[in-house]
């Protein structure tokens, strides 16, 4: 009978198998890190798309697919999509000494992945805005000395200088707090979604203090952002979804007039087909 190990392993290659330049780093983060710690006891629920289904049984093994499995069903909260996140977190490319600030951290096994990553010498800053989830994260986490949970909003609170901003809730806009966070050359990924319908997952980084790249790196559903959804920023996006394609953004400007390579303008941001100079 194959080991836990064994499924870990497959599971890691299986999941990271786009994730380019970080792919080995990314495959070792998953493989390291135990799913079934942070799932609470099974048989787990599994989200098919439509409803949940129970595991056949409490075996850990079971978890090592690329499936989401519920963390509070009666909220739809699930451990999102292991393929999604491996995607993301190498296009955020955490890198070793680095610090990142994890938003929407629920029970913390990405949370855990991002801390691998980052190492001893690194530091996660993992913001939950649900109690029992925080909760649950604080104590699945409390191993792992680079970890801080804060049971709060990440909008309520003073964030440090970071080099990445992972955010698994959607939001309607870039969040300003977010990109005054990122120290020059940091990362902000995060869900850009609409209402209804299918959103982003959004790459933006800081080249200079107030220059900023921006790109989709894959198409997203999420749970909403409470504290970063606004209905004049989601009524602008969700034209400019309907008008043309998002892979076709390059940069992200604040604070100033649109021109005409805008795809999408909201109260003090606007994304721009143009790429930064």
């Amino acid at each position: 009978m194959s080991t836990i190990q064994e499924h870990r392993e497959f599971y890691a290659r299986l999941i990271a198998g786009r994730s380019g330049p970080a792919k080995e780093r990314l495959i070792r983060a998953f493989a390291t890190v135990a799913r079934e710690h942070y799932l609470g006891a099974g048989p787990w629920p599994v989200f098919n798309g439509s409803e949940y289904v129970r595991t056949v049984s409490d075996d850990p093994r079971l978890l090592y697919q690329d499936i989401l499995v519920g963390l509070a069903t009666d909220r739809g909260i699930n451990n999102g999509q292991p393929s999604l996140h491996a995607t993301c977190i190498a296009a955020a490319n955490p890198a070793e000494g680095e610090s990142v600030v994890h938003v929407g951290a629920g029970t913390g096994y990405y949370t855990a992945v991002l801390a691998e990553l980052v190492g001893r010498t690194g530091h996660v800053f993992a913001c939950e805005i649900a109690p029992d989830l925080a909760q649950r994260a604080r104590s699945n986490l409390a191993h792992l000395r680079n970890v801080t949970v804060v049971a709060a909003s990440a909008m309520s609170v003073s964030l440090p200088t970071v080099n990445v901003v992972y955010v698994n809730a959607g939001a309607t806009h870039p969040v300003g707090s977010w990109l005054d966070a990122l120290a020059v050359g940091g990362r902000l990924l995060f869900p850009l979604t609409p209402d209804e319908g299918i959103g982003c997952m959004l790459l933006i980084t800081r080249r200079t203090g107030s220059s900023y790249a921006a790109t989709a790196v894959s198409s997203a559903m999420f749970i909403p952002c409470a504290d970063a959804r606004d209905q004049a920023n989601e009524k602008a996006l969700a034209a400019a979804i309907k008008a043309r394609p998002i892979w076709s953004v390059r940069s992200l400007h604040r604070n100033s007039e649109p021109d005409h390579t805008a795809w999408c303008a909201g109260s003090d941001w606007w994304l721009s087909t143009a790429s930064v100079a």
